[in-house]
């Protein structure tokens, strides 16, 4: 059975039940599961692999709740950088329509990479176009390949532009094909089980790319299954009002006449819920993937994550697509989270170890982990750690942990999942990523090629 310690940490931060802070801290593993947390004196001298972590933070792993990991070869496209969130779209649907299969693995990995080094163990993917061949399996084949825990939600749109809908109508798919695939990747990829490194949800886009049948259909698919449920709403100002236009409600109510709130949903943004949907969500126990640099980067506004932790609406983090962020960094996330709630809320909106918390154990609880967000006996073995002797973190020395989220950017010096090592010393273990990069501007040239190229 394979061991790892990791020891002598300046501090370790449980973000467990007890919210231990321990100076000089460390963890002994077992087979990817954490055996004993505690100050390094208390711990076995000896495993299979021992790091020695004097002079880092370390902290659960990171949880990313939304992400789009195809838009990491669509990165800051002219025509798109000053949209709105449907103009956005509209620019680079006939980009994204170019996809085809082996690129979809080629950005998969790039942007897993990229999560990896912000100290990700976790990460969610929400893919709804299918063009030229592609299909989910070639970006769960992709993800098996770094070592992540993927969360691969099964997206779709159903209603083009001729219905009414928002996206072309060469993108959209036939719904019963739609749930026939469905059906077919909860059967093929998904483990239920405790430390699953993959699981499946299923996810249309979005009240303007669906219908309501496929919506309905979806929820009781997932549920016969016992799979998660995700979607974007109440994105930003316009969404509002496509759902009020369209439907007659908004977009809260929508969702709850669909079926599409419950322990087992988490909706991306809402940025534009009102107090009513709000107390609906926290009801419910429905969750929310708050992504504050992609509300910010498209104008969306500022999502009222205060009153909703306030009020027990379960909330983590997404980077949201690397088209509309344009990054992966989930502790860049963290910062932006805790200064737009001071932007809003004055300067005791948020709390770092509140940002860091919504990072980890929120993200957790928004993915229906029980198995992640905190370092305890029985726990997964996710953690990052941070070195303190940079740059970034000088004259931080007072609370270090803290810093992870008022000073940056950062780059975790080690990221493990279950016992992994997959940043090693501050390089990627499970990619060849040089290679990795070529392949990646490659991919991401044939995208941008002319239409007569």
């Amino acid at each position: 059975m394979a061991t790892l310690l990791a020891r002598n940490a300046t501090l370790l931060a449980t973000f467990g039940p007890e919210n231990d802070e321990i100076s000089d801290g460390g963890l002994f593993i077992r087979d990817g599961v954490i055996e004993a947390v505690g100050r390094s004196a208390e711990l076995p001298e000896t495993a299979d692999r021992v790091i020695d972590l004097r002079g880092h933070v370390v902290i659960p792993g990171l949880i990313n709740t939304h992400h789009h990991l195809y838009q990491t070869l669509t990165r800051v496209i002219p025509a798109a950088q000053d949209a709105l969130l449907f103009d956005w779209l509209k620019t680079l649907y006939p980009l994204w329509g170019r996809l085809t299969p082996g690129a979809l693995k080629t950005a998969t990995q790039t942007g897993i990479a990229e999560l990896l080094l912000s100290g990700c163990t976790a990460t969610s993917d929400h893919l709804y176009l299918f063009p030229n061949g592609v299909r989910l399996d070639d970006s769960i084949e992709a993800a098996l390949e770094t070592g992540i825990r993927f969360h691969a939600t099964r997206g779709s749109m159903s209603i083009g532009e001729s219905k009414g809908g928002l996206p072309p109508d060469f993108l959209v798919e036939e719904e019963a094909e739609i749930l026939r695939d469905s059906q077919r990747l909860i059967e093929t990829y998904h483990d239920p089980a405790d430390f699953a490194r993959i699981q499946v949800g299923l996810a249309p886009c979005s009240p303007f790319s669906v219908s309501r049948d496929l919506m309905r259909e979806t929820a009781v698919m997932a549920r016969s299954y016992g799979v998660r449920l995700h979607t974007h709403l109440a994105e930003n100002a316009q969404d509002v009002v496509y759902s009020q236009e369209s439907f007659g409600q908004r977009p809260g109510a929508y969702a709850e006449e669909l079926g599409w709130v419950g322990e087992d949903v988490w909706h991306a943004h809402c940025v534009q819920l009102d107090e009513s949907e709000i107390r609906l969500f926290a009801k419910t126990g429905t969750a929310v993937a708050h992504c504050p640099c992609s509300n910010m980067r498209l104008g969306s506004g500022i999502a009222p994550l205060r009153r909703m932790l306030d009020s027990g609406v379960p909330v983590g983090l997404g980077v949201d697509g690397s088209a509309s962020n344009d990054g992966g960094d989930l502790l860049g996330e963290a910062r932006q989270a805790m200064l737009l709630q001071r932007v809003r809320e004055g300067a005791a909106g948020m709390t770092a170890r509140e940002a860091l918390k919504v990072a980890t154990l929120g993200g957790a609880r928004a993915l229906g982990r029980k198995d992640l967000g905190y370092l305890a006996p029985g726990m997964a073995a996710d953690f990052a750690a941070f070195s303190t002797d940079t740059a970034t973190m000088a004259g931080a020395g007072s609370d270090p942990l803290a810093a992870l989220v008022f000073c940056g950017p950062h780059r975790a010096r080690y990221t493990v999942v279950g016992g992994d090592v997959l940043v090693d010393q501050g390089k990627i273990t499970s990619l060849d990523l040089p290679n990795l990069l070529s392949d990646h501007r490659t991919a991401a040239a044939n995208l941008l090629r002319d239409e007569a190229g």
